[in-house]
């Protein structure tokens, strides 16, 4: 049922969310379409490594309604969100005085979800994942660096 809820009530607010941020942002066509390929190259990446995780025994999802042991409309968020969304706005601040909120972006996304998903997961016991391995910690910095650097 999570799955369900979540696709029901989140992912119409994360897309009228992505399309007013567009208003604002104003990206070039070129730009806007190197954003979504650039979120979908991070969301494919992210199935790709949890399905890899699931297998070797990393971390797991522990909800009902999973595809191929995986929440796969959970993935709207770093496609839309953390990928092209973020890519938006590093690319609108990149030149002029914001650069500094475009390289904390650059910097910061990954090592702050990175950050959320092991305090959720390991401290606050509070996540849909379960951590399996000691090293499922590392191994998802690693992910979010290699999904948001690719």
């Amino acid at each position: 049922m999570e799955i369900q809820a979540f696709a029901t009530l989140v992912i119409p607010f994360i897309v009228v969310v992505f399309l007013a941020a567009l208003l604002f942002i104003h990206p070039t066509r070129t730009v806007l379409l190197a954003s979504l390929l650039g979120g979908l190259t991070l969301g494919v990446i992210n199935i790709l490594f949890d399905l890899i995780a699931y297998y070797a025994h990393w971390w797991h999802y522990t909800l009902n309604g999973l595809t191929l042991h995986l929440p796969l409309p959970f993935y709207i968020s770093p496609v839309l969100i953390y990928g092209s969304l973020v890519y938006l706005l590093i690319w609108r601040f990149w030149n002029g005085r914001g650069h500094w909120f475009a390289m904390l972006l650059l910097i910061g996304v990954p090592l702050f979800r990175a950050g959320a998903d092991i305090f959720g997961t390991v401290v606050m016991q509070s996540s849909y994942t379960t951590f399996d391995s000691i090293l499922a910690g590392p191994l998802d910095l690693l992910m979010w660096l290699a999904m948001f650097y690719a």
